[in-house]
Order: C-alpha cells, then structure tokens, then sequence
C-alpha cells in the first residue's frame, strides 16, 4: 500500500504557484502581443505588394480588416498584461508581505520598473507606433483606395464601415494609453 506524502499546502505556498502562473501568462501574453505587431506589417506589406502589382485597388480593402482584427487581438492582450502588474502590486503582492511579515513590498522589480524617468515617453512613443500600425497605415490604404478608379458602391460603403471601425479602435487605443 502506497503512503502519499502531503506537505503542507498553505496560503503563502499557494500565493508563490499563483504568482509563479500569472507570470508565467504574462510573459507568454508578452511574447505573442511582440509577434503580432510584426505579423501585422509583414501581412500588410505582403496585401500592399499583391495590390500594386496586380493594380486592384479594391485589395486595399484587406489591410484595415487585418489591422482590425490584430489591432484588437493586440490590445487585448497588452491590457491583459498590465493587468496582470497591477494584480500582482495590488493584492497578490500586499498578501504575501502580511503573510510572511516581511517589511516592505515583496516582489520589488514590479514598482522598481515603473519608477524609470523614461517611461512616460517610453509608453507615448509605443502609443504612436501602436497608432500608426494600426490605425494610420490601413486609413492610408483606405485613402488609396478612395483617390483610385476602381471605387464602386459596394466597395466604397465597406471603407466607410472600416474607417468607422479603425476610429473606434484608435479610441480604445487612446482610452487605454491614458490609464
């Protein structure tokens, strides 16, 4: 007969495997928003080489529905992971000092980061990069589009739906640089 070895589960041990899985998600949430921003322009630069060279500008049409649906995918996930910084610094972090006794803030690298002199300007340039990825490069196809031939009612009623969604979507970009 087996004898299962029990350690002793307690809140503290508990709270470190959560801190040890949500940063665990972070990084991997870190890792994919990264990506996305690259698959964005290479996706975008590929439908830009195939519009040119085949001449259809209705192809235009395909970067703002891609910048759309990463843009969103993107931002999600960017919020997902400060959500999970400021999770940490608010509850996950206070516990764990109550718990153990220990002086201070544990987990320091979670506010020592976000004490950088830089990062204001840091996170205003991202904003801007953020903007033009996905909000001015597809308005500029948009453009392109409406300044060619090949503009008809249908095509022409579909830019004015993705313009209206690319504004919401830099709207939700704005909304949430500001927090």
């Amino acid at each position: 007969m087996a004898v299962a070895v029990r350690e002793d589960v307690t809140e503290g041990r508990l709270l470190l495997v959560e801190y040890d899985r949500i940063k665990e998600e972070q990084k991997t949430r870190i890792g994919f928003r990264d990506n996305l921003l690259y698959f964005t322009l290479a996706s975008s630069t590929g439908v830009l080489a195939i519009a040119i060279q085949s001449g259809q500008a209705q192809l235009l049409l395909a970067v703002p529905v891609i910048c759309l649906v990463l843009g969103w995918t993107y931002l999600v996930n960017d919020e997902k992971i400060s959500a999970v910084g400021c999770y940490i610094r608010g509850q996950l972090g206070p516990r764990l000092a109550e718990l153990s006794g220990a002086p201070g803030a544990v987990f320091g690298w979670e506010n020592y980061h976000r004490d950088d002199a830089s990062r204001t300007t840091r996170k205003r340039l991202q904003t801007a990069v953020d903007l033009f990825t996905y909000l001015a490069l597809p308005m500029t196809c948009v453009t392109a589009f409406w300044c060619s031939p090949a503009v008809q009612p249908l095509p022409l009623i579909v830019s004015l739906v993705q313009t209206l969604a690319l504004a919401v979507l830099g709207w939700q970009f704005l909304r949430y640089a500001e927090r």
